[in-house]
């Protein structure tokens, strides 16, 4: 076994919680691509690149799926009364560290901080069609405003732009990737031991919210700070009873990215495409043990 170090007032149990809950976050294919280390003023946030995405090319993706951590990461700090100080890609920092979380002192959760909180181990993959009822605009406010937080923008697809799309070449590719991550829920749907029953085929709604998440530049930095926006919106979308599928691999892919800029505009850069709507809970996916993320852990005395 292995033993949680204090950090920022916070006892052992505290630190595994705040580790657990980081652990819970979003990557490409369950990847789970990070590791922390505590130290006693500071946690580190790592890239762990045995456990890189197959599809993440210059590991894009894998710095995705750890700027979700730390999202998570910060709002289990703050929920602990922690105000976490972050330093992204601290200068001087061996290749692997992301991150480092410092305190800012006390505070108090304010209520959207800790309506995430609360949403974070409620979040899922959505992998069943979605139902027929409409995202409010009133949710789509909140979505777009989470990912400004992150200093980052939501891009919600109209119906009028999807007219606009066919005409750009690269809009096949995208169509195609799309009807294959359907295809590839349905496959899953059908295998789900919780679908008993199919729900009757006009009850779905065929094109649910489109959303690109967009950051304003292309850097490792803009990478990290994106997949916290992701995890923001992912996060705020759980709280207000949706569901939402993600396809980070799709914006990676050649032609993709470049169409969706020339689409939002050239200083736009996609980072994610997320379906977001209404559904039926999808099962959580393996989670690796708190303990394996941690580096440096101290083993316990199972003989004290």
């Amino acid at each position: 076994m292995r033993r949680f170090p204090p950090v920022f007032d916070l006892v052992p149990d505290q630190v595994a919680q705040v580790i657990r809950l980081a652990g819970l976050a979003p990557s490409a294919h369950n990847s789970q691509p990070w590791r922390f280390r505590v130290l006693p003023h500071v946690i580190e946030v790592h890239a762990d690149p045995a456990r890189r995405s197959p599809t993440g090319p210059n590991d894009r993706e894998l710095r995705l799926a750890c700027g979700a951590a730390l999202l998570n990461l910060r709002l289990a700090l703050a929920h602990a009364g922690v105000r976490p100080v972050v330093t992204l890609l601290p200068r001087l920092s061996p290749p692997t560290l992301l991150a480092e979380v410092r305190s800012g002192g006390h505070q108090r959760p304010d209520a959207e901080q800790v309506a995430l909180y609360e949403a974070i181990p409620n979040r899922r993959t959505h992998r069943r069609q979605f139902c027929s009822a409409s995202v409010p605009f009133a949710q789509q406010q909140d979505l777009m405003r989470a990912a400004r937080t992150e200093n980052a923008w939501l891009h919600l697809v109209q119906p009028s732009e999807r007219g606009t799309l066919e005409g750009l070449a690269h809009l096949a590719h995208l169509e195609l990737a799309v009807c294959r991550f359907r295809a590839d829920s349905t496959a899953l749907t059908a295998r789900a031991a919780f679908d008993d029953e199919p729900v009757p085929a006009t009850e779905f709604e065929p094109d649910p919210l489109l959303a690109v998440l967009c950051t304003a530049g292309n850097s490792p930095k803009n990478d990290l700070q994106a997949g916290q926006a992701w995890q923001r919106v992912w996060l705020t979308a759980t709280a207000r009873g949706l569901v939402a599928a993600t396809l980070p691999e799709i914006v990676a892919a050649p032609g993709i990215r470049d169409g969706l800029s020339r689409l939002l505009g050239d200083e736009a850069h996609p980072q994610a495409l997320l379906r977001i709507g209404y559904g039926a809970p999808s099962p959580s996916a393996p989670r690796r043990d708190p303990a394996e993320l941690l580096i440096d852990a101290v083993p316990t005395n199972d003989h004290s």
